[in-house]
């Protein structure tokens, strides 16, 4: 299913009191020679991209110190709701092994050494924490991601506010603004709701859902990102919640007779190139990081 595809169970007919804008004067898009961090930098100086690792072993606990800075960060902006909700991160030297979080372990408590390591293949327990269980519905609804992604190295799913409201009508979200046009023609909405996933069959559905999009939208369910990093995955995970928000609210104005002005394909597509690469999310997470860091001395990297 392509990125942007809606399941065949989406209702055929869609009431949509969004229009598109009247002709605007042509815009002039600016710095499409340069990569989109060097085009947001103004200066000498570039934006620092995805570092490199000259070990396993260091690449390997630089992204559980991540991991466990975006569970911080998802606890400050209430993305808890009991024990649900989980990231996957896939282990740079044993690449069939992905990183979970333990269940039952308040997001705002993780670190780096809490995470549990996990087979792909057979959902063994291999390494890492083994005082907790890993979420069985994390594991089987992030494994047939993983296996069918390779570029999808993060996978973050929780049951948020936002994302979980507008699931419910089993719509992909509109080009409202800026912002939720990091998810142009790159989202999907899976259109079904099969229970508690507990089941590999349903985690495979997901992951068809998905196809090659940066995000999905689970019916009645919640949200779901990916990433070639945890940063990207989380930093697009929490664009998507808000880009839900923001849709919510439109459409509590558009039911008072509004009518809501979506952005053109054409500035959507170029708002897509320019703030949407691994890199650039990646940067933008780190404004998050480096407050964990700040408020919480790094006690997260433990």
């Amino acid at each position: 299913m392509a990125p942007s595809a809606v399941s065949d169970i989406l209702p055929s007919t869609i009431v949509s009191k969004s229009v598109q804008p009247e002709k605007e004067a042509a815009h002039v898009h600016g710095m499409e020679d340069k990569s989109p961090l060097q085009a947001i930098s103004h200066g000498d100086v570039t934006l620092a991209g995805i570092p490199t690792f000259p070990s396993f072993a260091e690449k390997r606990q630089w992204q559980l110190e991540h991991m466990a800075a975006a569970f911080r960060h998802w606890s400050r902006e209430g993305f808890v709701f009991g024990i649900s909700g989980h990231i996957s991160v896939r282990d740079p030297e044993w690449t069939n092994c992905i990183w979970l979080n333990p269940l039952g372990k308040h997001f705002g408590l993780l670190n780096a050494s809490d995470m549990v390591l996990v087979n792909l293949d057979d959902g063994k327990v291999v390494g890492g924490n083994r005082s907790r269980p890993a979420n069985a519905a994390g594991f089987l609804i992030h494994a047939p991601i993983h296996r069918r992604r390779p570029d999808a190295h993060s996978v973050c799913h929780a049951h948020t506010k936002y994302g979980k409201a507008w699931s419910v009508f089993g719509k992909p979200l509109e080009m409202l603004t800026q912002d939720a046009c990091k998810f142009y023609n790159a989202h999907a909405c899976y259109n079904q709701y099969g229970g508690v996933v507990l089941a590999e069959e349903e985690g495979e559905r997901i992951a068809e859902a998905l196809g090659n999009g940066k995000g999905a939208l689970l019916r009645n369910h919640g949200l779901l990102t990916v990433g070639q990093t945890v940063d990207e995955a989380a930093f697009l995970f929490w664009s998507m919640e808000k880009a839900c928000e923001g849709q919510i609210l439109a459409e509590m104005a558009a039911a008072n007779g509004l009518k809501k002005v979506l952005i053109t394909d054409e500035e959507a597509e170029y708002n897509f190139r320019m703030e949407s690469d691994a890199e650039t999310c990646y940067c933008e997470f780190q404004a998050y990081y480096d407050y964990e860091d700040h408020l919480l001395k790094g006690e997260f990297k433990k």
